[in-house]
Parts: C-alpha cells; structure tokens; sequence
C-alpha cells in the first residue's frame, strides 16, 4: 500500500478548514492531496457503512484501494459535521448529484460566505454547472471551477499534475488556486468559467468516441484524427456560448481532451472500447461499474448544439450508439460518408 508522504518546500502556511463532498476516487484523492498540504480536510460520503470502512481501514478500498489516508485526514457521513467552521467547499459528487447535493447542503451554510468549488464535469440538463450553483448560492459563496487533464489515481499517489480553477474574476481564482498549489499539484488561474467547464464535459463524449474506433481495431491515424476533430466539434459549441479560444487550446481543454483519449484510466474511454468490442451500452456500463459522465453529457451536448445552430458530427454518432441501438460500424460509415468541407 502507498503511504502519501508530506509534500516539499513551498507548501500553504495559511491552515484552511475544508470539506470535500464526494468519496469516489476523485474527492478522496482531491482530500489527501489538500490533507497532505497541511489543511485540516474532512471528506464527507453518503453511506455510512463506506464511511466505517474508511475509518477503520485508513484506505477507500472501493475506489483508491492502494493510498493510506492521511492520519489528519477526517471521513464522515454526516453533512452538518463536515460543514461546520469550514472555510472552504469542494464538492466532488458526480454531476447529476450536484443539484441534490446544492439543495441539502444549502440550510446548512445559509449564514456562511465561502468558496464554493466544483470538481465535477458535466451538465445539468442543457445547463452549464454554473448555472446550478448560481442560482442556489447567489451572494453566499465565491464560486470556482475545478478541471484538467486530473486522473484521480495519479494525484493521490503525489505525480506531478497541472490543473485549472476558475473564478468569476482572476483575483478569487489565484486565491483559491494557492489552496490547491502545493508539492506536485500545479494550479493555474482563469476567469473563463464558461471554457473551463465546457473543455471537461464535452472531451468525454469524444473520450467515448475514441474507445468505439480502438475497440474496433482502427490504428492511430483514426484515433489522431478522433481527438482533432473532437476539439474541432468542442470549439464550435464553446464559442458561440462564451468561451475564450485560449482556454479550450489549454490544460481543461485539449489537455483533458488529449489525457481522456489516450489513457485506459479514463472511463469514457474503457466505456467506448467495450462498444467497440461489441457490447451493448447496458452490458458495456455495468462493465465499468462507476458513472460514465459522456453518456450523459452527448444529451446535454446535442440539445445546446440545436440552440446555437452549430453541427457535431461526432457526438451525433456517439448518441446513435448509446440511445438508438446503431452499430458502431454504421456509426464510422456515417461520418466517412458526409460531404468533404473545410477543416476550418
């Protein structure tokens, strides 16, 4: 088993008081990273009986089985425990969780003003995540975005990793980023909180996309032209919705695009090789036995394409796939069918 070790020099001498909620592989490794860099973190699940696990074990055997928490590191399935006295909140549930999870906590903090993160990347409905905590935690909380090319393992274990926060302004962003800035985490400051969500959404979609043509045996001309095409398709919508070209060309953009295609951690990915091998979308998702973010988000992702007037090829066939049983070989002969235009 990896013990974490104390991060180098440089470390926050500013003691923060956090909570992350959400114990699936990413909040634990977000709390033993922010454990690790001398923050008092209390990391909050839902099931009780996952929660007496962690305690006695000092290990989330169902999600990091190989990572020792850190002693500091405080696990509890009550809300109102984790939430007291705390100064700063990240929420890690998955994305479809975090409106119910706004509304419990919300009474909770109703006297408090902090930074709200949210580490979760997807939409609800045709919304922007944004949008849903806007519209719970108005004037109450200093909202942030965090997203990159983050696998949850990897930061746990302290390799070097790159991500993005963004704020509603540059000052509360490089703030909140000093937080998370420590030992092997590099964090980088942006305002675009329009461009940062949407690079982490919609890369799984194209994540799904690049796991059909491996499962089907297709070589790296295809996959190269999968994740060209897919930042293609992201731009296109991003665009006209806000975003800054030069956060979709950065780290939550082409970085999370380029690590969700290419890396068997990534589920999307894992969910988009068993279509390609074949399986049903059903069989392919119990397979993988976690939520697939991009099955949901090419929903989300089509429906917003219509309100902006923009086409998206390749989340058109993703869809098919999963929602109206086309093979991905007809799902290929679609695409390789459609008229030759620019590529610009």
């Amino acid at each position: 088993m990896l013990a974490v070790t104390a991060a180098s020099p440089g470390a926050t001498t500013d003691k923060e008081q956090l909570a992350v909620l959400g114990a699936g592989s990413w909040g634990t490794a977000l709390a033993i990273h922010l454990a690790q860099s001398g923050h008092a973190v209390r990391l909050w699940a839902r099931n009780p009986d996952h929660v007496a696990a962690m305690q006695s074990d000092r290990t989330n055997a169902g999600y990091l089985p190989d990572i020792r928490l850190p002693d500091g590191l405080q696990v509890t399935d009550s809300l109102e425990a984790a939430l007291t006295g705390i100064t700063t909140l990240i929420l890690a549930v998955p994305s479809h969780a975090l409106e119910p999870t706004l509304d419990d906590i919300k009474p909770l903090l109703a006297d408090e003003r902090l930074d709200l993160i949210w580490a979760c990347k997807g939409f609800a409905g045709a919304k922007l995540l944004h949008e849903i905590v806007y519209s719970r935690f108005n004037d109450s909380c200093v909202p942030a975005v965090l997203s990159g090319p983050n696998f949850a393992a990897e930061l746990a274990r302290g390799l070097p990793t790159a991500t993005t926060i963004a704020s509603t302004s540059l000052a509360p962003a490089q703030r909140i980023c000093a937080v998370f800035h420590h030992g092997n985490l590099r964090a980088y400051a942006s305002d675009d909180v329009t461009g940062v969500q949407l690079g982490g959404a919609l890369k799984n979609i194209y994540a799904i996309a690049t796991g059909v043509s491996d499962g089907l045996g297709f070589g790296a001309n295809t996959r190269a032209a999968l994740i060209t095409r897919g930042m293609a398709e992201i731009t296109r919508l991003a665009l006209p919705m806000g975003s800054k070209i030069e956060t979709l060309s950065g780290l939550s953009g082409m970085g999370d695009l380029v690590l969700t295609c290419t890396d068997d951690q990534s589920r999307n990915r894992r969910y988009g090789l068993a279509l390609g091998q074949g399986k049903t979308p059903d069989d392919a998702l119990a397979g993988i036995g976690q939520v697939v973010e991009g099955a949901r988000a090419v929903v989300s992702a089509l429906e917003l394409a219509q309100i902006h007037g923009v086409e998206l090829p390749i989340a058109t066939q993703v869809h098919a796939l999963i929602y109206e049983g086309r093979s991905p070989h007809e799902a290929v002969a679609q695409i390789l069918a459609r008229a030759p235009v620019s590529e610009i």
